[in-house]
């Protein structure tokens, strides 16, 4: 069965079918081509509804037998075999069956023997194996899959690997240290340097001229060479939390254990050795009170003790001499005990005597004893041979096994384990036991070896349990009695360990030989049966029928007579006679395996003795009335008396062991008799008192014993025995028929089996669990097989059904621990799975023919199958019918027979439907089991009447798929219901729903599971409308959906090879141009690819299950969808999870098969194109690259003009417009469109959808997409880009550094808060979900966060606490982002070749190609492999050969890009990079200078790139870069079809001037870490290029960034101030505009410096030469741009002024423009400015420190002078503390020295071997004309050219002295340029000295105090502290050097010198003045001050009169004259000529 050839015309569809595709098909012809998805869902049906399917039988009935061609043919139809049913081997533990096999068996034990003894029936999948459920992705399975994976070679990982060249080495350049004026210094050894570099390996092909067809067909196949077949092995596995169909088989039932402990018993050693001792071992729970194993008997005689009783003894079975045992205890706790009895043959004396030698006598003193003890042996001796067959008790001990335990462990603290997924399938029900206070664990302990040395004698009157467990209670106390006893000194030496897996050499507890058993002749061990010490719920899978019996204790103190050493015998009989005792008692140590008698050990002289004995019985298969256990009693006789005997009875008692067909177990009290019983005495209980009988103490009970059966026969429970009891009567139909004390007959016997099957709800959990297996088989064999009563079918169905749905929902309740993640109790599944049968349908060959043993007898479609395999049947019978195979006997029975028949899952069906609201609510609780039981009966039913052959449509009748619909609709319907109520319900039900339609798929006619789907998403939607919490059943569609997907044949569900595929194209590779007659515009598009790549009707209706998965995935992506962001996660999950399962698919490995399964999902791609606006950006994370292509944003809501005209606007964007380097392109400056409104997808959603979409390009038809794209309008076309282009940066490599740095969670998951807020708010958890997601916490980091520790446990790694990964991790992580990265860029690069190919005949092609190069030169500048960049860099090569004009004619954009990128790569430490770089840069000139004979555009840009690339890259390598220029060179060398140009020649120039900028850049390098240096390099070079606008605009930017990286803003500022004036000169030159600036001088206001841009005068540029500022900011939107950035770093750098001179000359531009939104923001900044200058008049701009230079080793900078400019409050020490350890570094310790003071430096004094550097504070000087028009504090700060410093000296040379000899030297040091500058460091360019006189110092020191007077008088608001304290400065008394001294020393007398005579006055003056502000400020300080500072104003007046007075006559002294002026001692000091 298969599909029409590609181009073979659509094959007629069966009836309604055809009409209806057509009609479809019609439909989506008339809509429009390009809709959008909205537009495309209203052509046909709208997302929210579901299509109708395809009649998928139809449709596959319709194919032709031949369509489709090889591996393609599988995905047709369902495999032939895909259907089994397997008979596997129960597995048996022991190499015996151990069943018993007496021949005639009652009904109860044959049915018991026959279900333990039958194979499991298993109906088999072939193919499930293959589903996501059963084969999940998961970590570790990924990694498996990522073995053997390729290391991609990337440029960030090889960066610490080698040196970065030997420059590093040449210390001769080292220690120059400043610029030269020119940056062309080393031009002729740079030329030989180039020259003699060896060159990188060249690309042999380079220089051929091919047709780029064939260029394109070869970097194709290149391109698809050793790829990754499966991508999504190298992304993260989903997500384990939302795998909802996650399945496991279960686990086949097995035999219960508890945790297995293995006890060896090695020796035991008394001081004396007398006599045989022999030992008990069992476990005892103190807490519990209960004895928790059976007893394990041991015997360490040796050979000598073991002689004394040869008399007594048979030879000892080899089960006997065990001597270590395997305990299990299943609730392990710290009250565990092993407790140990001894006991030894009896001996006259009471225990006390028997043990005083053994506590008396020691070893060493053996010859001191020799005597007594050779008495003792004797007697010992004679009491062997005598009593040797009686015991006593002796001595006893106990081990507490929780001390062993936690001793031996390695660590106190038990490591709790979180449950991994499978562990929570696995747990048992007992695993309550470690949870809680009590906490202990007996697994996994060191091994113990103990040494018991104190033994405790056993005491007569105490040897009962109760005894033993007060005892025990009693040593766990600290004070304990039993320590102050005497102890028996013993040695026994035991091993305690965890019980090994599969331990050799072991017998189970019916002694059978455990596997594996090597050699039956070993000595064996003891597998000891548990008695658990709570219950334990687990069904019964073996045979096992033991009887214990437990004497408790015996009264016969009134019975008369020597009745004193009592001893009880035990015996099984199965008749009266004597000889009828059955050999069934297991026998203790060194004896006979099973003995027909066994004795209690006898108590001496106790006439009512306690007992301790167990005896173990092996229970006959068939127990009768007649078999009963009879006691009789003996008086022992120690001493041999002649005529005494050595036992004599002296009573009988008997327990019938079967009462009204029931075994009888419990505790008894029995009366004894006398006498020996009479005849017939069996049938009746002791109690009846049988005439002529004598009763001890008057037949009142005496003898206390207990029975207790371990069988899984007897279930030992009144209702499951009445039950099993009623329907094996039936079975035989032996009426009538006894039953307790009623007889029933055919008439009464439905009633009671009515009554009985009710009551089953009423039997108690254990034993229902216990035999939950017999039950439901027998309540199945009810249902399917009525029996006939009377001639009367009896339907029993619903009380069956019933009982059934009541007995499910009880084994749950008890098995509540033991269930997987949604609620399926696994042993019910087990059951399911294996057990379950259908009744009489025996799967094995008829006609007693043997089965084939092999491991699985497969019953599977075969060709050669023997007719005989399948039971014969005639079409009238149901298959079903139990009795075909047997010769019918009478007609009517055979009819009632076949009447009586009927089909399980038919029957099941019915009664669900119709019954009850209480039963359909226990049915309800566990849906799974019925729908499971169902399908199951239905594959049976299939297989085994052999209707696999049947088409789908007649295998089952229609009643029975009503039914189905009716069901399914009414669980639909109460999923949707409870959501609100019982969303845990409602999950489970929802799971358990989807997963039946699943397996009904495999099952049953597809066409009517795909409408009962359908029906249930019509109720979910109807539902929708009206919740109040629509998320909640969102969720449950969608994991319903999923569920429904991971069907193994998923794919051959949607029908992939559909007649509704377009037409392959001709020829497979997608270079064949033939294909390209459908254009954009030349040709309507074809519809059918349309429909294929959208959400269409045909898409849906044809492809089902695809449709729903994507619908869901859409619906969620819609902006208005609600609870969004869980639903994204779920809806992206699902179909991640799917396409993996997909990629690990063995079935679709092949390529072609691999495309029709990509076809399911080519929607996503228009999907993901449509959500573009709300995924996570990538590209725009901090530091990233910000986006290149645009956003087409101007379809606002899929609405544009699609049809003919593209807007222009939109066409400018694809081709990507010119746009500022830090903004986010988005070319529609509106307002957002409405698709950003949706809640956006979380960085891990998106990535993972991306992922997705990266698949279906990858692994879709190539022909197929480029259809596609052919038939996309522009603007979709450009977000396809964009998609691209994001997916570039979704992926990127982020180098192995940062795996170290982040957690090993990271990738895995990173949870969005809000989604988990949203969850919980909306609702839309469940307990269950809730409950798995606590058990698995969850990262809450997002996905970029670099975190650094963090404690969090996952499901994937127990030890997660581990915060360090190991390295290999670490390489492994490493390894597979590589290659991820690696692939997903190659498919991008494949996409975009595909599109290449599509758009090269458009019209609109250069718009498309624009962008597709963008996408392209982005993945070149990302992070990307040398293998991905070896085929970028082809693909690039390729791109600009075909069409040129992209780069050389359009925007050169595009052309700087691309050549900053090459260089980039030119540098790289890869050689292969290297080569194909060098390479593309070599075309690329050649291309430029092949369209205009020169390639200056090229050559520019290039330089430029070089330029920008070295000003900020860090880690290049100038070295590789050398290389690259000189292969380079060699291709010019090597180009034949050039030698007759000049290009060769001008390559080499260009090489030569690179190699120059390379060697400056080389000591840019070295000055990395002084940032002074480093600016000035850069101003240098910058300076250089004053020729070259482009370049220097380019350094001028780099110096920006430089700047803004060290904060220093201002200057950051001035930069782009300087670069705005560059441009406005060019475009001043270009056209005289009237809104531009008139080039520099308009800048003049902002800053001074600016005329240096003048420099651009006509001579040197014509503005119009090729590739002359060509670069975007030489533009007016460029110059917009630069100023903007320059206002926003004044903003930042606190000069508001600034930004206002700034918006000047930017505003006439936006004026121009009518760019009112600009002027709006501009006015709004300006604003803002005005306000921080009114509220913050005091900003800190900075402060100024001149540094010198001095010493060789500074070269250039020796004797330099510099003023630096630091952040503002930088003190002096913080700057030369920076300088001296920056130098220190630089030139090593003890060099450096700091010159303290500022006096001038003479040099010869220095130290030539030292550096000196001299740091003086200094500051801001005006003149006094200047100081009119710096007004404010910034016109103070800002634009500073000259600074002063002041030195105080004394003419001795000290700094300071006496006033009338201190004098002062000021400072003036002018600077080149003002601050702020483009640098922060000015060289000074004059200096001028002037000395102050004492007198003259004096006089500034006057107008200093009355400045300070005058401000503190006239301050606004007044401060009077400030006042207070100016004054008591001025006036006060006791100042020293105050204003008083200097009178007295400057004005005491007239000078003689007359030169001084003006000097004199103005210090007159200035006291004048000075006393003057006195009297202002006392009258101000009158004025504020409070009473309470009267006086102290008082105080200051007063001294303020006696300063005034003091200073009268000195100032009222009269000058002989005044002199002229004479100039005053200056000296000029021009140190550096001005330029």
């Amino acid at each position: 069965m298969s599909f029409p050839a590609p181009n073979s015309p659509l094959p007629v569809l069966p009836r309604t079918v055809a009409a209806e595709v057509r009609k479809q098909v019609s439909r989506e012809r008339s809509g429009s081509p390009h809709s959008s998805r909205r537009s495309s869902s209203s052509v046909g049906v709208p997302l929210t509804e579901v299509m109708e399917p395809l009649d998928f039988e139809d449709v596959l009935l319709s194919w032709p037998p031949d369509a489709e061609p090889g591996p393609l043919r599988d995905l047709v139809e369902f495999p032939a075999d895909d259907l089994e049913l397997l008979l596997q081997p129960r597995e048996c533990r022991t190499t015996e069956p151990g069943i018993p096999e007496d021949g005639k068996l009652d009904a109860q034990v044959r049915a018991a023997v026959e279900m333990y003894t039958e194979d499991w029936v298993i109906v088999h999948r072939r193919y499930q194996h293959l589903s996501a459920a059963y084969s999940p992705v998961t970590t570790e399975t990924q990694r498996e899959r990522q073995k053997g994976l390729t290391r991609q070679v990337f440029e960030q990982d090889t960066s610490g690997d080698e040196k970065s060249g030997p420059e590093d080495s040449d210390d001769s350049q080292r220690c120059s240290g400043s610029p030269d004026d020119t940056p062309r210094s080393s031009g002729a050894s740079g030329i030989f340097d180039l020259r003699n570099l060896a060159a990188d390996s060249l690309l042999p092909s380079l220089l051929e001229r091919a047709a780029p067809e064939d260029v394109d067909r070869r970097n194709e196949v290149l391109r698809r060479q050793h790829r990754p077949q499966a991508l999504l092995t190298l992304y993260p596995a989903p997500d384990e939390d939302e795998t909802v169909e996650r399945c496991s088989r279960p686990e086949p039932p097995r035999e219960h254990f508890g945790q297995r402990i293995l006890v060896k018993c090695l020796s035991l050693k008394f001081e004396i050795e007398i006599e045989p001792i022999f030992g008990i071992l069992a476990l005892y729970d103190m807490r519990e009170k209960k004895k928790i194993s059976e007893n394990f008997y041991f015997d360490l005689n040796s050979d000598s003790m073991k002689g004394l009783l040869r008399a007594h003894g048979t030879h000892p079975a080899i089960s006997t001499l065990a001597r270590s045992a395997i305990f299990s205890v299943t609730y392990p706790s710290p009250d565990i005990f092993l407790v140990i009895k001894l006991e030894k043959v009896l001996q006259q004396g009471d225990i006390s005597e028997c043990c005083e030698p053994y506590m008396v006598m020691k070893e060493v003193d053996t010859a001191k004893n020799k005597e007594k003890l050779e008495k003792l042996r004797l007697a010992a001796e004679q009491f062997c041979t005598r009593l040797g067959r009686y015991r006593m008790p002796f001595a006893w001990t106990a081990v507490h096994l929780a001390n062993i335990v936690s001793s031996a462990r390695p660590l106190l603290a038990i490591l709790e384990r979180r449950p991994t997924w499978t562990d929570r399938r696995r747990r048992g029900p007992q695993d309550r036991a470690s949870s809680g206070d009590d906490a202990c664990s007996f697994s996994g302990f060191r091994p113990a070896t103990l040494t018991v040395t104190n033994f405790f004698k056993q005491e007569a009157e105490r040897l009962s349990d109760e005894d033993l467990f007060k005892f025990l209670a009693d040593m766990r106390r600290p004070s304990s009695l039993l320590r102050r006893l005497r102890p028996v000194t013993a040695q026994l030496k035991i091993d305690i360990s965890p019980a090994p897996e599969n331990p050799h050499f072991c017998l189970s507890p019916e002694l059978l030989h455990v596997k594996p058993y090597p050699d039956p002749r070993a000595r064996p061990t003891k597998e000891i049966l548990e008695f658990p010490a709570r219950e334990v719920y687990a069904p019964h899978t073996s045979y096992r029928n033991l009887l214990y019996v437990y004497p408790h204790s015996l009264n016969f103190s009134s019975r008369q007579g020597s009745v004193r050493n009592l001893a009880v015998r035990i015996q099984y009989m199965a008749g009266e006679d004597p000889s009828q005792a059955l050999p069934v008692i297991f026998g203790k140590s060194s004896c006979s395996e099973f003995t027909r008698e066994a004795f209690t050990p006898v108590v001496y002289h106790n006439k009512s003795p306690e007992f301790y004995e167990e005896f173990k019985l092996r229970l006959p298969a068939c127990v009768t009335e007649n078999h009963h256990l009879l006691f009789t009693f003996y008086h022992v006789s120690c001493q041999p008396r002649p005529g005494t005997a050595l036992e004599t009875p002296v009573g009988f008692t008997w327990i019938p062991l079967l009462q009204h067909g029931r075994l009888r177990t419990g505790p008894f009290c029995l009366p004894v008799s006398v006498d020996q019983p009479p005849p017939s005495y069996s049938v009746l209980t002791p109690d009846v008192a049988l005439p002529g009988m004598r009763w001890v103490d008057g037949h009142k009970g005496v003898f206390s014993v207990e029975l207790t059966a371990v069988s899984s026969v007897h279930p030992q429970d009144l209702h499951l025995d009445k039950f099993f009891t009623l329907v094996h009567v039936l079975e035989e139909g032996a009426f009538p028929f006894r039953l307790k004390d009623t007889v029933l007959s055919e008439g009464t016997v439905e009633q009671e089996l009515r009554a009985s099957l009710a009551s089953l709800r009423l039997a108690s959990p254990e034993p229902l669990v216990a035999f939950s297996h017999h039950v439901l088989d027998k309540l199945v064999r009810l249902v399917v097989q009525p029996p006939i009563i009377s001639g009367q079918i009896v339907n029993l169905g619903r009380g069956a059904f019933e009982a059934m749905a009541h007995v499910v929902s009880l084994v749950h309740r008890s098995l509540e621990i033991a269930q997987d993640a949604r609620g399926q109790c696994l042993q019910l599944a087990a059951y399911v799975h294996y057990a379950f049968r259908l009744p009489g349908t025996e799967p094995s060959l008829p006609g007693g023919a043997t089965p084939v043993t092999v491991q699985a007898a497969t019953l599977a479609r075969g060709s050669g199958r023997p007719a005989s395999l399948y039971l014969a049947r005639s079409k009238s019978i149901s298959s079903s019918n139990p009795d075909l195979a047997v010769a019918p006997g009478s007609v009517d029975d055979e009819v009632s027979r076949i009447l009586a028949s009927k089909l399980l899952h038919e029957e099941l069906a019915l009664q669900w439907v119709v019954s009850s609201s209480a039963v359909r609510e226990a049915v309800l609780q566990h849906a799974w089991f019925f729908f499971q039981l169902m399908v199951k009966s239905m594959a049976l039913h299939l297989l085994l009447s052999q209707r696999l052959d049947t088409p789908r449509k007649l295998r089952f009748p229609g009643r029975f798929l009503d039914d189905i619909a009716a069901l399914v609709g009414s669980v639909g319907l109460e999923v949707t219901t409870r959501v609100h109520k019982d969303m845990e319900l409602a999950e489970r039900l929802n799971a358990s729903l989807a997963f039946f339609l699943s397996d009904l798929l495999s099952l049953a006619d597809r066409g009517f599971v795909f409408s009962l789907v359908r029906a249930h998403y019509k109720q979910v939607a109807t539902r929708l409308q009206s919740s109040p919490n629509p998320a909640a059943l969102l969720t449950l569609r969608m994991e319903f959906t999923r569920i429904l997907c991971s069907h193994e044949h998923y794919v051959t569900l949607n029908l992939p090879c559909c007649p509704l595929s377009p037409p392959a194209s001709p020829s497979p590779s997608v270079s064949s141009t033939t294909s390209q007659s459908s254009t954009f515009s030349s040709q309507a598009p074809d519809p059918k690819v349309t429909s294929m790549f959208e959400l269409s009707g045909p898409f849906r209706q044809q492809h089902f299950l695809a449709g729903l998965l994507l619908t869901e995935l859409a619906l969620a992506l819609d902006p208005e969808a609600e609870g969004a962001s869980v639903l994204h996660k779920k809806a992206i999950s699902a179909v991640h999870s799917l396409l993996c399962s997909h990629d690990t698919d063995s079935r679709y490995t092949e390529a072609t098969v691999k495309a029709r399964v990509a076809e399911l999902y080519l929607p996503l791609l228009s999907l993901a194109r449509d959500t573009l606006p709300r995924l996570h950006d990538f590209a725009e994370g901090p530091g990233q690259r910000s986006r290149l292509a645009s956003m087409l944003d101007s379809d606002i809501d899929g609405e544009g003009d699609f049809g003919g005209t593209i807007n222009p606007s939109v066409a400018m964007a694809i081709a990507g417009g010119p746009l500022a380097p830090g903004s986010r392109a988005s070319i529609s400056q509106g307002p957002p469109t409405a698709s950003r409104s949706g809640c956006p997808l979380s960085a891990e959603s998106s990535r993972t959808l991306l992922v997705c979409v990266l698949w279906v390009l990858k692994n879709a038809e190539p022909a197929l997409l480029q259809r596609w794209a052919a038939d996309l309008a522009l603007p979709q076309l450009g977000r396809l880009l964009d998609l691209l282009y994001l997916c570039l940066a979704a992926f990127e490599y982020k180098g192995k550094k940062a795996f170290e740095r982040i957690n090993s969670l990271m990738f895995k998951k990173s949870l969005d808060m809000k989604a988990r807020l949203e969850e919980a708010i909306l609702g839309t958890i469940g307990a269950r979900q809730e409950m798995v997601r606590r058990s698995r916490e969850r990262s809450p980091f997002g996905h970029q966060e670099n975190v650094r520790w963090r404690k969090s446990v996952t499901h994937w790694r127990q030890t997660s606490d581990r915060v360090d990964k190991t390295k290999d991790e670490v390489e492994h992580e490493a390894l597979v982002e590589g290659n991820l990265a690696t692939e997903a860029s190659l498919v991008v690069l494949d996409t975009l070749e595909i599109i290449v190919q599509t758009v090269m005949l458009s019209e609109a092609r250069e718009s498309v190609l624009g962008a597709v190069l963008k996408v392209v030169l982005y993945s070149l500048g990302s992070a990307q492999s040398a293998l991905f960049l070896q085929h970028g860099l082809a693909t690039q090569r390729a791109l600009v050969s075909k069409f040129p004009e992209l780069l050389f004619e359009e925007d050169t954009e595009l052309c700087a890009d691309l050549c900053l990128r090459l260089l980039r790569h030119c540098g790289s430490r890869v050689g292969t990079i290297r080569t194909h770089a060098s390479a593309s840069l070599y075309l690329l000139m050649r291309q430029n200078f092949e369209i205009g004979h020169n390639f200056a555009r090229v050559k520019m840009q290039v330089t430029m790139s070089l330029s920008s690339l070295v000003g900020t890259t860090q880690n290049f390598s100038e070295e590789h870069l050398r290389r690259s220029l000189k292969t380079i060179l060699t291709y010019a060398e090597e180009d034949v079809g050039l030698r007759d140009s000049t290009f060769a020649e001008q390559v080499q120039d260009l090489m030569f001037n690179l190699h120059m900028i390379l060697t400056d850049t080389v000591k840019m390098k070295e000055h990395q870490e002084d940032p002074e240096m480093l600016i000035d390099l850069m101003y240098r070079i910058a300076r250089g290029y004053q020729g070259s606008p482009d370049l220097r605009l380019t350094w001028l930017q780099n110096m920006a960034g430089k700047h803004s990286e060290l904060g220093n803003h201002a200057e950051a500022a001035q930069c782009l101030v300087h670069a705005a004036a560059l441009v406005a000169e060019y475009l001043a030159l270009l056209e005289d505009r009237r809104h531009l600036p008139v080039g520099c001088v308009s800048f003049q206001n902002i800053s001074s410096n600016v005329l240096e841009e003048s420099a651009i005068s006509d001579d040197i540029l014509s503005p119009d030469e090729e590739g002359f500022c060509s670069g975007k900011h030489f533009t007016e939107l460029g110059l917009v741009g630069l100023l903007e950035q320059a206002a926003t770093y004044f903003t930042m750098g606190g000069l508001y002024e600034a930004v206002n001179e700034v918006y000047k000359n930017l505003i006439p531009i936006l004026e121009a423009h009518r760019d009112y939104k600009k002027l709006a923001m501009v006015h709004g900044k300006l604003q803002e400015a005005f306000t921080k200058i009114m509220h913050q008049p005091q900003r800190m701009f900075g402060t100024y420190f001149r540094v010198g230079f001095y010493g060789t080793h500074f070269g250039d900078l020796d004797e330099q002078e510099f003023v630096y400019k630091e952040p503002s409050i930088t003190k002096l020490a913080e700057i030369s503390h920076r300088l001296e350890e920056f130098y220190t570094e630089r030139f090593g310790d003890d060099v450096v020295e700091i010159i303290k003071d500022s006096n001038p430096v003479d040099k010869s004094k220095l130290d030539p071997q030292k550096a000196y550097i001299q740091i003086t504070y200094v500051e801001p000087y005006f003149d006094t004309y200047e100081l009119k028009d710096r007004v404010t504090y910034f016109d103070r700060n800002y634009g500073l050219r000259t600074f002063l410093f002041c030195t105080p000296f004394t003419p001795d040379g000290r700094a300071h002295g006496e006033l009338h000899e201190q004098h002062k030297r000021k400072t003036l040091l002018s600077t080149d340029h003002a601050f702020p500058y483009i640098k922060t460091r000015i060289r000074v360019c004059h200096r001028e000295e002037t000395v102050l006189t004492p007198v003259e110092v004096a006089i500034e020191d006057m107008q200093k105090k009355t400045r300070e007077l005058a401000f503190a008088t006239e301050q606004d608001p007044p401060d009077a502290k400030m006042l207070q304290m100016v004054l008591q400065g001025s006036v006060g008394p006791t100042v020293n050097q105050g204003p008083l001294e200097v009178a007295q020393v400057f004005l005491a007398e007239i000078p003689e010198d007359p030169k001084l005579f003006r000097h004199h006055n103005k210090l007159r003056l200035c006291f004048k003045d000075f006393c003057k502000r006195c009297e202002d400020a006392l009258r101000k300080n009158k004025a504020l001050i409070g009473p309470d500072q009267k006086e102290y104003h008082r105080e200051l007046e007063r001294n303020y009169c006696r300063l005034r007075e003091a200073l009268q006559p000195l100032l009222t002294q009269r000058l002989p004259q005044l002199l002229a002026p004479t100039p005053a001692s200056f000296r000029c000091l021009d140190l550096v000529p001005q330029p």
